[in-house]
């Protein structure tokens, strides 16, 4: 019954006794069931644990992912209004628009002037104090991509909604109002 030789040994030299030995391997038997038990729920935990930096990680690799294809997004943006922004503006006549609840004035030539105001061309910002007049088409494509370069932009309203009783009605007030 003694499964261990050396057990067998000692129960023949009479210095342990049956009982003893009995009780020593279901103790050895039961510490090496809880050992596995515990080896198992350690092998879990250390799985789980795994999985859970796999995920962190997933996730931490979208987020600098993301943040490089906006920043290349931004600098390509940047790019195509620096190749496409019109060179020559300067002139006398000033344009006023708004940029962050702020009214800002360029001083472009009388052509520039017209063609904002007609809708052909818009502004579009920089860097904190630069602007830029690009063409339409291009501003479209812009604001379609990403938001807040496009500054300048008119809106082509056809159905101009007025109030019947308005005693103004009849008073148009132009785009291009210079005061």
């Amino acid at each position: 019954m003694v499964k261990n030789a050396l057990q067998a040994q000692l129960l023949k030299a009479g210095l342990v006794d049956a009982k003893k030995a009995k009780k020593a391997s279901k103790q050895a038997q039961h510490a090496q069931k809880t050992g596995q038990d515990n080896q198992q729920q350690l092998k879990a935990q250390i799985e789980q644990a795994k999985q859970e930096k796999i995920a962190k990680d997933n996730a931490l690799n979208q987020a600098k992912q993301q943040q490089l294809e906006e920043k290349t997004l931004k600098a390509n943006i940047i790019q195509m209004i620096n190749q496409y922004r019109i060179q020559d503006t300067s002139g006398d006549i000033g344009y006023q628009f708004i940029d962050e609840n702020k009214i800002k004035k360029l001083y472009v030539s009388q052509q520039i002037y017209n063609a904002v105001v007609n809708g052909s061309l818009c502004v579009a910002k920089l860097d904190n104090d630069q602007y830029a007049f690009i063409p339409k088409a291009l501003a479209e494509r812009i604001e379609q991509k990403l938001t807040g370069y496009i500054l300048g932009m008119q809106q082509q309203q056809d159905d101009q909604t007025t109030d019947e009783e308005d005693p103004y009605a009849a008073y148009v007030i132009p785009d291009d109002l210079m005061w």
